[in-house]
């Protein structure tokens, strides 16, 4: 039709070409052409249109053939589906009745499944949890697969809940040595020899480590425990056959952890902070002096037996012997002379014997009362801490409260020492001074009776 169309145009225009020329010469023999032109284009036109409407036809039958097959198989599945659908509600007639006497044949095993699903359950979280899994790990699966299974158990899967309660009370009662991996402080991971008593610890030679259930993972405390708690050498080192003595944690680790929060000596002595240091050096420079006092004392209670026993021969490195050469210089005095003379002498001799001895009384009285000190300190922070953020959380008073405290303490301990060295200390002074005074009062005794003489 296109082609049609576009032959009236050419036509056209040549007619209102011919029109507009009407003085030329007509063409004849090209309008002829463009007749037989477009006679040409029409029968071949119509060819076309002929042929598009016979395939219209072939596949008007051919979708017809379709369209019959399709009602035939939607026919035949509407009648699948309703011989199906009665197939189920059969089904489900026959399934109620087996289920019924499934329930009449199982009988008491019913119960037996309960039992054993429930032990599986509560066992699930003890095995996991347990030090004997981090030697022999994945003894859980098969508890869970019972716990979650929807089936009578089968003779296997009990045993292998019998082995599991087996293995647990067995392992509890050993002590075993295997390779694990443990996890250090600083997040590394290396193969070490782990020494397994019972289900209680876990230690190695660096000391005792803990099993991590969730992570399935051997970690290392904290810090490690001292004193009773620090049997760990001995154990690793003991033969098979040999008894040593060991703390066992019977919380698998809870114990010790706690016990690592357990502050040492050490850190108790740094919560006193600024007084507890100045406690301190009060308590080493009272016992620093007390220790050079009776050093000091007991050289000089030497040289005075020394002296005692060669009194013609006085010696100037001791007191009885300045005394008795006090004594010598003045033999030709009257007694009461004598007496002051040898009176004066040991007031020299006493400041130097007694040197000392009341600063380690005045120390002894100060450090209880810097104890006191530090403990007013740490109650007035303790209450700042209060007034600022409440009583919510204790641990925020916690350290003024150790700091009221451990001065306290330290005041006390302090104190106790250095009053039992002045005692000491002024108990040999006075013994060094009784002897002058007893030597003295002899030598004025001689001295009278020679002048009675």
């Amino acid at each position: 039709m296109k082609k049609l169309f576009k032959g009236f145009a050419v036509a056209a225009a040549l007619t209102v070409s011919a029109g507009a020329a009407l003085n030329a010469h007509a063409n004849t023999e090209a309008l002829d052409k463009i007749l037989e032109q477009v006679k040409q284009n029409r029968i071949s036109e119509g060819k076309i249109n002929k042929q598009r409407e016979q395939e219209f036809l072939n596949d008007r039958a051919d979708k017809q053939a379709l369209l019959n097959k399709a009602k035939r198989d939607l026919a035949a599945e509407k009648a699948r589906g309703d011989r199906l659908n009665e197939q189920f509600k059969q089904n489900e007639i026959t399934l109620a009745e087996k289920e019924v006497e499934l329930e009449n044949a199982k009988g008491t095993l019913g119960e037996m499944f309960g039992v054993v699903r429930r032990s599986a359950a509560d066992a699930i979280g003890s095995i996991e949890a347990s030090l004997v899994s981090a030697e022999k790990p994945g003894r859980a699966e098969v508890l869970r697969s019972l716990a979650e299974a929807k089936e009578l158990p089968t003779t296997r899967e009990l045993e292998d809940l019998w082995i599991a309660f087996q293995t647990e009370m067995t392992e509890s009662a050993k002590v075993s040595k295997f390779e694990a991996e443990v996890a250090e402080l600083s997040g590394d991971v290396n193969v070490k020899e782990v020494t397994r008593v019972g289900n209680f610890n876990l230690v190695t030679k660096d000391g005792y480590v803990i099993y991590d259930a969730e992570n399935k993972q051997i970690v290392p405390l904290g810090k490690q425990p001292g004193g009773e708690l620090g049997g760990v050498a001995s154990l690793i080192g003991a033969s098979a056959d040999q008894y040593v003595k060991f703390a066992v944690d019977p919380t698998r680790g809870s114990l010790l952890q706690l016990n690592t929060q357990r502050a040492t000596m050490e850190e108790r002595w740094h919560q006193g902070d600024t007084v507890g240091y100045i406690i301190t050096a009060l308590l080493i420079l009272g016992a620093l002096i007390a220790v050079i006092r009776m050093l000091d004392l007991f050289i000089v209670s030497g040289k005075i037996k020394a002296q005692i026993k060669n009194a013609n021969n006085p010696n100037t490195n001791n007191p009885l012997g300045r005394i008795l050469k006090v004594y010598h210089d003045n033999k030709d005095q009257d007694v009461e002379n004598l007496e002051l003379k040898l009176d004066e002498a040991i007031l020299r001799e006493t400041p130097r014997i007694e040197m000392g001895v009341n600063i380690i009384k005045i120390l002894a009285a100060i450090a209880p009362l810097l104890g006191l000190l530090g403990t007013v300190v740490g109650m007035i922070m303790t209450f700042e801490s209060i007034t600022l953020y409440g009583t919510g959380d204790p641990k925020i008073m916690a350290g003024n409260i150790s700091l009221a405290l451990v001065t306290t303490a330290l005041g006390l301990i302090a104190a106790l020492p250095l009053i039992l060295l002045h005692a000491v200390v002024a108990g040999r002074s006075k013994a060094v001074l009784h002897i002058l005074d007893e030597q003295s009062a002899g030598i004025v005794a001689a001295h009278a009776e020679k002048e009675k003489a």
